[in-house]
């Protein structure tokens, strides 16, 4: 298949790096969470260049613009090449304040004490 008729999605998806294998890619079309154009698509679905896709990894909702297709798997620093983030920031704030109510601790601090569970399970209730 050439580039510019376009690529299944998840195969896509694996090769931007949005999922750490292709078969995870195929599970999430499967439960609805790939969006192109306002739809769920499959996983056999193509992708072009100058497609919105919308990727829901709850709680966060990310939403890309697709540049180009790679003929394969690209590294890390290459992914921009291929989609642009257009991700609001609201939605990325999500993900922060996840981790504050899951009792998120900054780094350094070391494991907490019977103390510190005890407080922290009086502030949570």
């Amino acid at each position: 298949m050439t580039a510019e008729k376009g690529e299944r999605i998840d195969k896509f998806l694996w090769c931007v790096r949005l999922y750490k294998s292709r078969s995870i890619a195929t599970e999430e079309c499967k439960k609805g969470r790939i969006i192109v154009g306002g739809h769920p698509v499959k996983a056999a679905s193509l992708i072009a260049p100058g497609a919105t896709l919308t990727v829901r990894k709850p709680p966060v909702t990310y939403t890309y613009a697709v540049t180009a297709i790679p003929k394969g798997r690209v590294g890390a620093p290459l992914v921009g090449n291929y989609i642009t983030d257009l991700t609001p920031e609201e939605e990325k704030a999500k993900l922060v304040a996840g981790r504050m109510v899951n009792g998120f601790r900054p780094r350094g601090l070391g494991r907490p004490t019977k103390r510190d569970r005890r407080e922290l399970e009086d502030f949570l209730e």
